[in-house]
């Protein structure tokens, strides 16, 4: 097993992540491995997450839709991100940690732009950043990387672009569409990234994308043939409420598990059973026989 994907062993790094970018499911070795990336947004699921080998914690905006209840990811601020980074760095040892730039975050200068990435990594403890967009971010990026900030590109569907965009749809249907989004990895390459997820769209596109470009790919919702595959962790183990993607696999249902536990809790309580004495502190006994007995009503 790869050592960067072994629990407890071995920091993840952005060069170790470059050196994925070429993999064989049926030779699978040191440096060929698809990358693992999942969303975490504090201490406990950071930890948990650290611990069990997944290569790449992504602080990522869906946090507005997954834990605050927004219903898109336009609301989040970075104060926000910077908030839940912090509790996921203090969770985390071995992974390498990504932060996403919030909408708006980088979308007035590129001078405020790379004030902002730096306040992710200087003070939120981020070893790199995600930003959204292909073409149009070449010279972000490219600054950010001439700042010594890593920069994961994303590009196909944009959530941030959700308003121009008309909504979530699968991106790349035609073939104009399909090249655009070739373009934009191209360019989020050439700018320096080290990484790009390809996010909803046919598996061929991301087929297609993944073969030219010499950094990995991580996918979500593009099909098996990416370096990678991104989740949130919250679809993944069958928390989060209404509509859930085509392209997610729950490997848990813990939101039947805490209704089932939390309905028993309130059971137990209402009934006198819990809690039980051996659930209860006691006085020590000559504390106890030395107290006046307690008068019947």
């Amino acid at each position: 097993m790869n050592i960067a994907t072994r629990p407890g062993s071995g920091k993840v790094t952005v060069p170790d992540v470059l050196s994925r970018k070429f993999h064989s499911p049926e030779n699978s070795t040191e440096k060929n491995q698809k990358i693992t990336c999942l969303t975490a947004y504090d201490y406990p699921t950071a930890r948990l997450l650290d611990e069990a080998g997944v290569d790449i914690l992504l602080v990522g905006d869906s946090l507005g839709m997954a834990v605050l209840g927004y219903e898109s990811t336009i609301p989040v601020t970075l104060d926000e991100i910077l908030h839940h980074l912090r509790a996921v760095r203090r969770g985390t040892r071995r992974v390498l940690l990504v932060a996403d730039m919030p909408f708006g975050s980088f979308h007035v200068s590129v001078e405020e732009s790379i004030r902002n990435a730096v306040r992710l990594v200087k003070e939120g403890g981020a070893e790199a950043v995600k930003v959204e967009g292909g073409e149009r971010r070449v010279e972000l990026i490219s600054r950010l990387v001439e700042a010594e900030i890593p920069v994961m590109g994303h590009v196909g569907l944009t959530p941030q672009s959700v308003n121009a965009m008309g909504g979530f749809h699968v991106q790349g249907k035609t073939e104009e569409a399909s090249r655009q989004i070739e373009r934009d990895a191209r360019a989020v390459e050439a700018a320096g990234a080290f990484s790009v997820v390809l996010e909803s769209m046919p598996r061929e596109v991301a087929a297609r994308i993944t073969e030219k470009l010499r950094i990995p790919t991580i996918g979500i919702g593009a099909g098996p043939d990416c370096d990678g595959q991104v989740l949130v962790f919250h679809d993944l183990v069958g928390l989060t409420t209404g509509h859930v993607p085509k392209f997610v696999r729950r490997y848990a249902n813990l939101s039947g598990e805490i209704a089932r536990a939390v309905s028993e809790y309130c059971d137990d309580v209402r009934a006198g059973r819990y809690p039980a004495d051996a659930e209860s502190y006691h006085s020590p006994q000559e504390v106890h026989e030395a107290s006046p007995a307690r008068e019947r009503p």
